[in-house]
This record gives C-alpha cells, sequence and structure tokens, in this order.
C-alpha cells in the first residue's frame, strides 16, 4: 500500500553500541544524543488540552527500545492489567509493521503512564485483533515514572515518561520482520491519547486525515528508518 503524500513522515532510528538501563529518564545516555519525534498532530475537532509529546526509539541486535515524554495535564491511570483498555487513560501508543508492506499486517503497541500495555497484532485494521500472550508481553522490560495506579485524576502539570525494551523474539509467527539494520525500513506511527479523561485528545505523528479519531490506518504510517 502506498504512503498517502509526497513527503511521508520519516524518523531515523539509531544503533546503539550499549542498551540503557530501563528506568524512564528522558535524560540519560544515550537518549540525551538522540533526536525526538513530536506528536503534534490531531484527529477530529482541535482538543482544549494539547500535550507536548515526544518520542525516541533506538536499536541493537536483539531489541527495539522507546521512550515517550508527554508534558500533560488531566493524567488518570486506571486500567490495572495488561491488555485491559489503557487507551482510556493517559497513554502513548506506537503502532507499526515490521517492513515496508502494512498489507502483511502491524503490531499495535499501547502503553498509559502506569507503565500498563495494551499489545496486539492485527492483519486487517480493527478486525480479529491478536492479543500477544502474557508469556511474550512479560518479556518486554518497562519504566514508568508515575505510579501503576493514577486516581483521582491530576488536573495541574505533570511530566511523565513511559520507556520500553522489545525484543525482537516477541514478533516471530505474526508476519514476515525485516530484522532492524542499517538500512532496513518499516512503517509506523506514533500517538498520545486520553480517551476517558476529562480533557480528551487524539494526536499523531503522521497525520492521519479523517474527520474522527481513528489510530488504526495503516496508509498514514510513516517510515522508520534504521541507521
Amino acid at each position: 500500500m502506498a504512503i498517502r503524500g509526497m513527503n511521508p513522515y520519516r524518523y531515523k532510528v539509531a544503533r546503539l553500541a550499549k542498551a540503557p538501563e530501563i528506568d524512564a529518564n528522558w535524560d540519560k545516555a544515550p537518549w540525551t544524543a538522540i533526536a525526538a519525534g513530536r506528536v503534534a498532530h490531531y484527529m477530529g475537532c482541535k482538543p482544549e488540552h494539547m500535550p507536548e509529546t515526544e518520542f525516541k526509539v533506538a536499536y541493537d541486535r536483539a531489541a527495539l527500545y522507546a521512550i515517550f515524554r508527554a508534558k500533560d495535564k488531566f493524567v488518570r491511570a486506571v486500567a490495572s492489567a495488561h491488555q485491559d483498555a489503557v487507551c482510556r487513560d493517559s497513554c502513548v501508543e506506537f503502532f507499526f509493521s515490521p517492513g515496508t508492506d502494512v498489507a502483511k499486517g502491524y503490531f499495535n503497541l499501547e502503553m498509559n503512564c502506569g507503565g500498563t500495555m495494551l499489545f496486539h497484532f492485527q492483519r486487517v485494521p480493527r478486525k480479529d485483533p491478536r492479543p500477544l500472550p502474557p508469556d511474550r508481553c512479560r518479556k518486554l522490560t518497562i519504566g514508568h515514572s508515575m505510579p501503576a495506579i493514577v486516581d483521582p485524576e491530576i488536573a495541574g502539570p505533570v511530566a511523565w515518561t513511559v520507556e520500553y525494551r522489545l525484543p525482537m523474539g516477541i514478533l516471530e509467527g505474526y508476519c514476515d520482520i525485516a530484522q532492524p539494520a542499517p538500512g532496513v525500513e518499516w512503517r509506523a506511527n506514533f500517538f498520545k491519547c486520553g480517551d476517558d479523561s476529562s480533557h480528551p485528545h487524539w494526536l499523531t505523528w503522521s497525520p492521519v486525515d479523517l474527520p474522527k479519531p481513528d489510530f488504526h490506518v495503516p496508509a498514514c504510517f510513516g517510515l522508520l528508518e534504521f541507521q
């Protein structure tokens, strides 16, 4: 499937010489030397609250690494178990097809501010999602700066961070995997949402041109370029 538009959003994924400690610290090496992408486009009507949200992604021979930082308000986290509907909480999301052909399917890895995740594979958007089993989800290493549960909602300004290590072996068996290496490209998008917060919002990295919020639009995924 072709990417919409002439100039798709692109993000360069740095190769790491040494894996970072997964502790949700945005201001540490190697992240300090890696450029951030911004989740700055909105879907639907412009929301009253648009939290400043950034992400960074890197890789090594065994895993993919991601870190998100949100300068947020109206923060909540009530999902208590993996594969719960974390998008209803203060949440950041990474949707990716591990290659350039989105027709082969994509993964959606969604994580609330307390480190609880939903991790699915979908061949067709919003049809027969396949949750990754608990034994695979446990192989992710997750760091988060907020408590696992944030209830009641925090109305005032708060910056929060989540970070994770995603071993490549977790993805095996769902679709063809283009193993990260210099010159390899994946299709992907990054999101920020808070569906059931008092100030809901649906923000994207690569723009999604639809009148109503929907993150499951692989035709609008941008490009990850592995360095």
